[in-house]
Order: structure tokens, then C-alpha cells, then sequence
């Protein structure tokens, strides 16, 4: 990474003002919304759904926790996580984007989940709501677009309850040189033209593209972790690095 300013931060591989980051990435969820399911698909070839499942079978999760699916987007971890905790528990959507909030929505109600879901806009640096409120957190593919990651991880942990655990799913960086290789082809030459074919944005694809390469690799997200109170924390690398499950606990 390279040097910042104190009140700049890194838009993809580009210098930004932190208080124009928010704009930024909202401009390209905005964008990108209505086709975020289908190019999921296409460009993981299926293997999120994957990723999202297995990060349910960490959860721990049970009938009647309390959950909050953070960053969660189109609803895929919501699902998942709505229909193990059951009727007696709850699990809370929360974007700080608008659009992919009312797609999430309306595909979750499409799906006849409606009984045990709330839906929050909400920032994750200044969640709002009581501390001690949540059985589990979960943040998948969405750590990497907040512009101060430090304080959201304390936010998060706050609103957590007391052996609690938070589940972040992100792409990160991965083990093996050749795979590293391999990923950056596909990444920066395949991922935006995709983008451009499938969803009419090239440019938002490669931001997106940008943003994982910018975000602290395995260790490092797990020193930010330890550091904003959580304990026992670990990550699972998945598909070779690309992408790896951190989890933590509050105790």
C-alpha cells in the first residue's frame, strides 16, 4: 500500500478524500445492484454460494439467536442464516446502500422470507444499535468498501453480545504464487471486460477488482480484529487465499 495523507484513503488503487469515499462506493453498488446476483455467479462460476454456506456452518448459529448479516447486500448470508435461526429468532439485513438494500428485500420476500427479517440501513462505523444486541455478525464481501475499517470492527464489536462471534468473508490474498498469477490475469483483463458484457460497467468491475487488492491480506485483518477486542481469532483460507473466513469471539 502506499502512503496516505491522514484524511485520505484509497478509492481502488486510486488517492481519495475520506469523506468522498462513501459517495464513491455507493455510486458503484447504486450501479451495479439490479445485476449483482448474476455476475456473483458468473464470475465465481457458482463457488460463493460456497463460501456463503460454509460461513453458516461456522456461525455456530441456533433457533432463536439474534443475527446481524452486516453489508448483506442482495440477502444470500440472510437467507441462510433466516432459516436456522427460525421463528423464534431474528436476523437484521443491514447496507449502507440503498439499492442493494430494496434488491435484497424484494428477493427475500420473492423467497417467502418475510416472519423473522428486518431491514437496516446502516454504516458500519457507527452501527446503530444497543451494545450487546447480537448473537453473531456476519460480514461477507463488504469490509473491504468501509473507509475506516478500524472503527467499524469496533462497532461491531460493541453491538455484539458477550460470547458472541463475528464471521468476516472476504476476498484476500492468495497462498500460492502461481494461483496469485493466475487471479491477477483474471481479475484485471477478464473481471471488467465480464463486467462490461454482462452488466454494462466495466468500470465498476474494476474497481471492485481494485478494492481486493487493496484490502489488508490474512494476518494483518486478524491483528485488526485482535485489536479492536476480539479474541481467539482465526481465518480459514478458501479456494487457495482468494478468499478466507476470519472469526473472532467476544468474550
Amino acid at each position: 500500500m502506499t502512503d496516505q495523507q491522514p484524511d485520505s484513503t484509497h478509492f481502488g488503487f486510486k488517492t481519495v478524500k475520506q469523506t468522498e469515499k462513501v459517495s464513491l462506493v455507493a455510486n458503484v453498488f447504486h450501479s451495479v445492484a439490479a445485476k449483482y446476483d448474476l455476475m456473483n455467479d458468473v464470475m465465481s462460476m457458482g463457488i460463493h454460494r460456497l463460501w456463503k454456506r460454509f460461513t453458516i456452518d461456522c456461525s455456530g448459529v441456533r433457533p432463536g439467536h439474534q443475527v446481524l448479516d452486516l453489508a448483506g447486500g442482495t440477502g444470500d448470508i440472510t437467507a441462510l442464516f433466516s432459516k436456522r435461526v427460525g421463528p423464534t429468532g431474528k436476523v437484521i439485513l443491514a447496507d449502507i446502500n440503498e439499492s442493494m438494500l430494496n434488491v435484497g428485500r424484494d428477493k427475500l420476500r420473492d423467497l417467502g422470507l418475510v416472519n423473522n427479517i428486518d431491514y437496516v440501513q446502516a454504516n458500519a462505523e457507527a452501527l446503530p444499535f444497543a451494545d450487546n444486541s447480537f448473537d453473531i455478525i456476519s460480514i461477507g464481501f463488504g469490509l473491504r468498501n468501509v473507509t475506516d475499517k478500524d472503527a467499524a470492527l469496533r462497532s461491531m464489536y460493541r453491538v455484539l453480545k458477550p460470547g458472541g462471534r463475528l464471521l468476516v468473508l472476504e476476498f484476500s490474498k492468495p497462498e500460492y504464487e502461481w494461483l496469485s498469477k493466475v487471479y491477477d490475469l483474471y481479475s484485471f483483463k477478464l473481471l471488467p471486460t465480464i463486467g462490461g458484457l454482462v452488466a454494462n460497467d466495466k468500470e465498476s468491475y474494476q474497481y471492485l477488482a481494485e478494492s481486493i487488492r487493496m484490502h489488508p491480506d490474512q494476518d494483518t485483518l486478524k491483528q485488526m480484529m485482535e485489536t479492536a477486542g476480539f479474541e481467539h481469532v482465526s481465518y480459514h483460507n478458501l479456494t487457495g487465499g482468494i478468499v478466507a473466513l476470519h472469526k473472532g469471539y467476544k468474550f
